[in-house]
């Protein structure tokens, strides 16, 4: 099959590698129908996060099963499927109390030996407790289709970011980051009820976005502009919630500054670079809460599947590249040059 990995910084290639099989029998074989490229994809492109050459990448996907292990008893081959960003075992005490990302089994797509979500097929480990069955009607509606790739990152890594700042029914939200997982941001705090919602980017095609999905307010500035014009829309106080979706130092210090006392900061941007600009001292006399981390997205996909069934939520417009997989290295140029928000990709 084909699938896509990475030679070396800024070198994507699409490359003949060996066809998934089943090993153990709790795998599955999925053949991919949509993936897409992440925010956090750029970090390995850019060199920032140390990668094998050769090793495969990506990790959103959905597709249909082609094959099962004699373990897997809840999927059969034909059944279209969502993946989680990570597999999980089910069993063990983190899978029981969520935290799906800290399974001692699990692993991400992309990882040293495994298949990842830019290619053909990837075989699953622990069929049953990962993937998540979809209705079988989605799989010819495009724009459906779409919504639905979002579960398997970017719209439950916003939900997670949401629920860790507390936003609730009224609350006043600031989302720092304009990317795909700071949008789904935006959604997941109207989704919660939040009663002002207030973006932070600079880039008009995101900023539409944001306000079509929920933002009251958008703030341009950066730094202490940024700040000051936070502060200014909530006369002084600043928000009670605030999503964190960036993961530098910058991002990090303007979420503690435009959080109000006694708020929280909920932040799933991966941190990259030398610090993350974190403020004890001010969080301790703010009484700042610090909550986030690796979404565990498969515990979120069936509390946000019906939403996204039925329309009450679409975050298919963070999309706005497509191409094959022949065009996956251009769609890691897009997104590194910041002509594209989130490149989808038809295998």
């Amino acid at each position: 099959m084909r699938a896509t990995v990475i030679r070396a910084p800024h070198d994507i290639a699409v490359e003949e590698v060996p066809d998934p099989v089943v090993q153990a029998p709790g795998d599955a074989v999925v053949r991919v129908v949509l993936a897409c490229v992440c925010g956090s994809d750029l970090w390995a492109y850019r060199g920032e996060s140390p990668r094998r050459p050769g090793q495969r990448i990506g990790h959103e996907f959905l597709g249909v099963v082609e094959e099962t292990g004699p373990g897997v008893s809840r999927l059969a081959a034909g059944d279209l499927v969502v993946a989680p960003f990570v597999w999980s075992d089910g069993t063990c005490e983190y899978c029981a109390e969520g935290l799906t990302t800290s399974c001692p089994q699990g692993g991400f797509w992309g990882s040293v030996g495994s298949d990842g979500g830019q290619g053909e097929a990837v075989r699953v480990p622990y069929a049953d407790a990962t993937l998540v069955r979809l209705p079988d009607g989605a799989a010819s509606d495009e724009r459906l289709l779409t919504a639905l790739l979002t579960l398997s990152d970017v719209l439950g890594t916003g939900h997670h970011a949401a629920v860790g700042a507390g936003v609730r029914q009224g609350s006043t939200v600031a989302v720092v980051g304009d990317g795909a997982v700071g949008l789904c941001g935006v959604l997941a705090a109207r989704r919660l009820g939040a009663g002002r919602i207030i973006a932070l980017g600079r880039h008009e095609a995101r900023t539409g976005i944001a306000r079509k999905f929920g933002a009251t307010d958008v703030v341009a500035e950066r730094g202490e502009a940024a700040v000051e014009a936070v502060r200014e829309l909530t006369g002084g106080q600043g928000a009670q919630s605030v999503i964190e979706a960036v993961g530098t130092e910058q991002s990090m210090v303007t979420a503690v500054h435009i959080t109000r006392d006694g708020g929280a900061i909920g932040y799933v941007g991966v941190p990259h670079g030398s610090a993350t600009g974190l403020d004890l001292e001010a969080m301790f006399d703010r009484n700042i809460a610090l909550r986030g981390g690796v979404a565990p997205v498969r515990t979120y996909i069936p509390q946000l599947l019906p939403d996204v069934l039925d329309g009450t939520i679409d975050p298919s417009p963070v999309f706005d590249l497509t191409v094959s997989l022949a065009g996956v290295p251009g769609g890691y140029e897009a997104m590194d040059e910041r002509t594209a928000l989130k490149v989808l990709v038809k295998p």
